[in-house]
């Protein structure tokens, strides 16, 4: 038995020194989920720990990006997600009773799957079942009470209850516990921002009106100043006329603004919306007459938009709202931190099985970061200017919305620039492709099909014949083979033909190249071929010697 440290009520507590495992995940959430998923799948042991006894029955983040559902995709797991979610076709957006723009959701044809809504609750459940049947439960009513990092390792406390505590040996934490973190706060990171004055609403309702299916609504009232003194916000969910509706408070539930240092971000308890405060705001706004009813849940939230000075250190990393907040205009956020998870995690297996170096780990803070502050930039200007007056074209607009621009040209580990300047090049995501054939399958593959299940690193060779693609050898050490042919090139076993060419209209190789697909699905580096042992070998050397 201990004694409570200093600084907290005196109190007996259970220590229990007898547990390790290699990661330690904070918050299940659908960050913490696709943390833990992404390295279970790689053999790594983690445990993931959630205060909360029961998941939130609340559809907070709904949007789910195209990027999102392609990680899904190479986990397997897509088709579940699929079966549960609405697609997402377009926003209508009315200004002061008038449509003043209506954005449709589209994307180039090559893209595999378009933008859908999921309420967060259905996202946590299909993730939480998949990772039980990775071997990792979530640890339900688990806290995080306080940890300590050296060179081996981190000691991490946890609470459970009363007289429930233990310290739990671990090689690596991922704090992914949300806005108010208690791992970020450990870190003494600093979390940088603003808040937005307003306060709104939100709430899950069904909506009888004559709307196109699939669309979203954004409707406003503009005063004589141009500033906006009223909003709706509608986005479809899986059922009947269901929506997840937000919207201003009025000035009867509204309790000011908050004092102090503390974040103020997401939903707060007290002060809950009925359902004739929401219809009155429909009344108000809404494109065409709405009856509302079914309210499963209100509430009122509040927004902020910061980001965190560094993504980690030492052993000790935060991932999703732990380390970035921001309006929820275009669904970022959820998405930007599963994409955080995912970057991590594959870094973390190589380091945790020895085949990279630990200093690869300074890799995420270098590559995420940055896409964290655009993420925090743009939803904060398209919540206050709306996205319909974004400078971008709507081509550009769309694909940096469904997140397929997030790259990493700049960074520390993706290899030289090869081919044309407009190609994919390293850094960038892997495009998906149609058209691939084999001898035997009677039907079409996407990349996406032939990736599916891997864990990590790819090596797809293209060349116009099979005999100049530097044999058939299938990798080593975690590393896969694919090799696809011109589409000329008759077929051969076990390449794949490029049947339709849009493997070489997409990737645009210049004569037989290699491409080096990583684990998150973006490009690690692109070389002519031959040149494979060469190419492969400095990449690799990367990963284990980078400089910290």
């Amino acid at each position: 038995m201990e004694k409570e440290p200093a600084g907290g009520e005196a109190r007996e507590v259970s220590v229990a020194h007898d547990h390790t495992t290699d990661v330690i995940v904070v918050g299940a959430g659908p960050v913490g989920l696709s943390a833990a998923a992404e390295l279970r799948r790689r053999g790594v042991s983690c445990r993931l720990v959630e205060r909360l006894a029961a998941r939130l029955p609340y559809a907070k983040a709904v949007g789910i990006q195209p990027r999102t559902l392609e990680i899904w995709d190479r986990m397997g797991l897509v088709r579940t997600m699929l079966e549960a979610a609405v697609p997402m076709r377009g926003q209508l957006i009315h200004v002061n009773g008038s449509e003043v723009a209506r954005i449709d959701l589209t994307l180039p044809p090559e893209v595999p799957y378009g933008f859908a809504a999921l309420p967060q609750y259905e996202t946590e459940r299909i993730l939480e079942e998949y990772v039980a049947g990775l071997g990792t439960r979530v640890e339900r009513g688990t806290e995080l009470v306080s940890f300590a990092q050296d060179a081996d390792g981190v000691t991490a406390r946890l609470s459970t209850g009363p007289g429930g505590d233990e310290e739990v040996r671990c090689r690596f934490l991922v704090g992914c516990d949300g806005a108010h973190s208690t791992v970020r706060k450990g870190l003494g990171l600093a979390f940088e921002g603003g808040a937005f004055a307003e306060e709104y609403m939100l709430a899950d309702v069904v909506a009888d009106w004559d709307l196109p299916y699939g669309y979203g609504v954004r409707a406003s009232h503009t005063g004589d100043d141009g500033s906006t003194d009223d909003l709706l916000v509608c986005i479809p969910l899986p059922g009947t006329g269901r929506y997840r509706m937000s919207m201003l408070v009025p000035p009867g539930l509204t309790a000011g603004a908050t004092g102090g240092s503390e974040v103020a971000h997401g939903l707060e308890g007290g002060r809950v919306p009925e359902l004739a405060d929401i219809q009155a705001v429909a009344d108000r706004l809404a494109p065409r007459p709405a009856s509302l009813s079914g309210m499963r849940w209100a509430s009122v939230f509040r927004i902020s938009h910061r980001i965190v000075d560094r993504y980690g250190e030492g052993r000790v990393f935060v991932a999703g709202d732990a380390a970035h907040i921001h309006p929820p205009t275009g669904a970022q956020g959820m998405n930007t931190g599963i994409q955080d998870a995912c970057n991590l995690a594959w870094k973390l297996a190589l380091v945790v099985r020895g085949e990279a170096g630990p200093a690869l780990l300074t890799s995420y803070d270098a590559e995420r970061r940055p896409v964290g502050e655009e993420v925090v930039g743009r939803t904060v200007r398209h919540a206050t200017r709306g996205i319909e007056n974004d400078a971008d074209d709507i081509t550009t607009l769309m694909l940096r919305e469904a997140q397929l621009l997030v790259g990493y040209r700049d960074g520390p580990i993706v290899g030289a620039p090869c081919g044309p300047d407009d190609a994919p090049q390293p850094g960038d995501r892997a495009p998906d492709c149609a058209g691939l054939t084999t001898p035997v399958a009677t039907y079409p593959l996407r990349l996406l099909d032939v990736l599916r299940g891997l864990t990590g690193h790819v090596l797809v060779r293209y060349a116009r014949t099979y005999a100049d693609t530097e044999g058939a050898d299938t990798g080593t050490g975690g590393l896969h083979t694919v090799t696809v042919v011109g589409r000329d090139c008759p077929p051969v076993t076990p390449a794949y033909r490029d049947a339709a060419g849009e493997f070489a209209r997409l990737y645009r190789p210049e004569g037989p190249t290699g491409f080096l697909v990583r684990p998150d699905g973006q490009l690690g580096a692109r070389f002519p071929l031959p040149g494979t042992a060469k190419a492969l070998s400095g990449y690799f050397a990367t990963l284990s010697d980078l400089a910290p």
